[in-house]
Formats: C-alpha cells, sequence, structure tokens
C-alpha cells in the first residue's frame, strides 16, 4: 500500500511543481497585457484569455499537490489540537465521506459536459479568443481524477498512520 501512496504523491508532486511555473508565466503575461494596453493602447483578447486559461490550469491541476502537501483550505478549530491519531481519522473519514464521493460525482456529470463541447470543438464567444474551451473544460474531469488518486492515497497514508499508531502502543503495552 505504501508503494502507491508514494507513486500517487509522486505523481501528484511533479505534476504540481510543473504546474507552479506557469504562474511565472502568468505573471509575465499578465504584465505584458498591461503594458500592452497602457502603454501602446493595443489590447487583445486571446493575451487575456490566455491569462485566464493559465490561471485554471495552476488552480485546477495544481489541487491534488496541494492537497498532498495539506496546505488546502481547512476549518481547523478542533483539528489542530487534535493527535495524530485523531487527524488520522478525521482524514481517512473526511476522504471516504466527502473528497472521493464528491469528486466522483463531479466527474461523472463533467462527462457528458466536456463531450459535448469536444463535440463542436467549443471556442470563446469573443472575437480574436481562444478557440480552445473544450481544452479548457477537459480540465475539470482531469482535476477529479488528480485528486481521486490523491485522496486514495492520502487515506492509505493515514491508514498507515493509525497502524504504526497500533503497533507502537502494542509494543508498549
Amino acid at each position: 500500500m505504501l508503494t502507491i501512496v508514494s507513486k500517487a504523491e509522486a505523481l501528484s508532486t511533479i505534476t504540481g511543481k510543473c504546474v507552479a511555473w506557469l504562474t511565472l508565466a502568468m505573471m509575465l503575461l499578465t504584465c505584458l497585457i498591461v503594458l500592452l494596453r497602457y502603454g501602446f493602447n493595443i489590447g487583445s483578447i486571446a493575451l487575456q484569455e490566455s491569462v485566464l486559461y493559465l490561471h485554471a490550469l495552476v488552480f485546477m491541476l495544481g489541487a491534488a499537490y496541494t492537497f498532498k502537501d495539506d496546505e488546502h483550505v481547512r476549518v481547523d478549530v478542533f483539528y489542530r489540537t487534535f493527535s495524530a491519531r485523531k487527524k488520522a481519522w478525521v482524514n481517512i473519514l473526511g476522504g471516504i465521506f466527502f473528497l472521493l464521493p464528491v469528486t466522483i460525482y463531479t466527474s461523472y456529470l463533467s462527462i457528458e459536459y466536456v463531450s459535448a463541447s469536444w463535440r463542436v470543438l467549443e471556442t470563446s464567444q469573443e472575437p480574436g479568443g481562444l478557440p480552445f474551451i473544450y481544452l479548457l473544460k477537459t480540465l475539470i474531469p482531469l482535476m477529479m481524477i488528480s485528486l481521486i488518486i490523491q485522496g486514495v492515497a492520502d487515506i492509505g497514508k493515514n491508514i498507515a498512520i493509525l497502524q504504526a499508531s497500533d503497533n507502537s502502543n502494542t509494543v508498549k503495552g
């Protein structure tokens, strides 16, 4: 099980670190857009949409990496004071009853939505916009798949934490 966890986490790490570089590209592109717009009075819908695409890539493909490093938003009024064992239980139950059902259901719902976009090769409604809306929409199931993989890895990692604490209690007892 730990092999599966480490491979899933390696996938999330590689994806997250690659996607993180897109934030630099997004910042540089935003600076270029501002310079062109206010310095030279040149506007470009395609460049503006490119920033939106990059933002979507960073957010959606970086979600599993953020989850892996436990950097996601968490309301931890009680969680932060829990023991490692209680945290492991919260993470396992949260993964099983919240994360996996929501991601699986969202994946299911997105199939027809994304398929319809691919069938017509959906493009931007803006004149001069990017012709790749179907690729952008494809990020939805990709995000869900990456979160499912990382969620299963997280459940496995927390089961290992519980087993390790059981073994250490057995040795002490």
